[in-house]
C-alpha cells in the first residue's frame, strides 16, 4: 500500500512516515506543492495525506488542481485548520476525508484503511469511453458493439488508460503497472504496444485516440 504524505513540517512528516511505515505502508514524504506534483506525476498512490499550509502554495488549490486534471487518488486532509467551515471547504474541493490536528495516529490509520476500502469497492467493472467498452470481469473489449481481440498485455495497457481518461501518464508509471520486472523506459517496448493499440482502435486518422507527449508519456484523449 503506497501513501504520499505532503507535509512541510519535517518533525511531523517524519512522525507520520515512521508511524505508517511501521504498519507496512510504503511511504513517500514531500514538503511542497512542487514536490507533490512531481511525485504524483511519477507514480500513483493508494492514499494521499495532504497538509494545507505549504511553503509554495495552499493545499486546497493543489487539491483542486489535481481533481481538475483527473487525479482520482483518495485524499485525506490533515490540517490545523479545524473550523467547520474549513472542513466543508476541504471536502467541497475534492477531499475524501478531513482530520484536524492534533490527532491520534490510530485514528489516522483507521481513516486511511476506510478510504482504501471505499475506493476499492467503488471501482467500476465496466469502463466506457468514445465507443470503447472494457469489461474488467469478463476481460473483453468492444468498440461500438464489435468485439476486439487483445492480448493480456494489451488489455492491461488499455485498462490503465481507460481508468485515467485525459490524464497524461508517464512512461515509468505505465511500465511499472504493465510489467512486474523493471524495464528501461528508454526501450521501445512500450512504443510497440502503443502502436498495436493504435492499429486496433484508431480507425479514423482524423480522430486520434492516443496522444504522444514527447519526453513524458501518453494520454488517452
Amino acid at each position: 500500500m503506497k501513501v504520499l504524505i505532503v507535509e512541510d513540517q519535517q518533525r511531523m512528516g517524519l512522525f507520520l512516515k515512521q508511524g505508517l511505515s511501521e504498519h507496512s505502508y510504503t511511504v513517500s514524504l514531500v514538503g511542497s506543492c512542487r514536490e507533490a506534483r512531481d511525485a504524483l506525476c511519477e507514480t500513483s498512490y493508494d492514499v494521499i495525506v495532504l497538509d494545507l499550509g505549504l511553503p509554495d502554495g495552499d493545499g486546497l488549490d493543489l487539491l483542486r488542481e489535481w481533481r481538475q486534471n483527473g487525479f482520482n487518488e483518495p485524499v485525506l486532509i490533515l490540517s490545523a485548520r479545524d473550523a467547520v467551515e474549513d472542513r466543508i471547504e476541504g471536502l467541497n474541493r475534492g477531499a475524501d476525508d478531513y482530520l484536524p490536528k492534533p490527532f491520534s495516529l490510530e485514528e489516522l490509520l483507521a481513516r486511511i484503511r476506510s478510504l482504501v476500502r471505499r475506493h476499492s469497492t467503488s471501482k467500476e467493472t465496466v469502463l466506457e469511453h468514445r465507443g470503447i467498452k472494457l469489461d474488467l470481469l469478463s476481460h473483453t473489449v468492444q468498440v461500438k458493439g464489435k468485439p476486439i481481440a487483445l492480448t493480456s498485455r494489451e488489455f492491461a495497457l488499455l485498462e490503465i488508460f481507460m481508468q485515467n481518461v485525459g490524464r497524461i501518464l508517464p512512461r515509468t508509471l505505465i511500465s511499472e503497472k504493465i510489467w512486474e520486472a523493471h524495464y528501461d523506459v528508454d526501450t521501445n517496448l512500450l512504443d510497440v504496444y502503443m502502436s498495436r493499440l493504435r492499429s486496433k482502435f484508431e480507425t479514423v486518422p482524423e480522430q486520434p485516440l492516443f496522444k504522444t507527449v514527447r519526453g513524458v508519456g501518453y494520454q488517452l484523449l
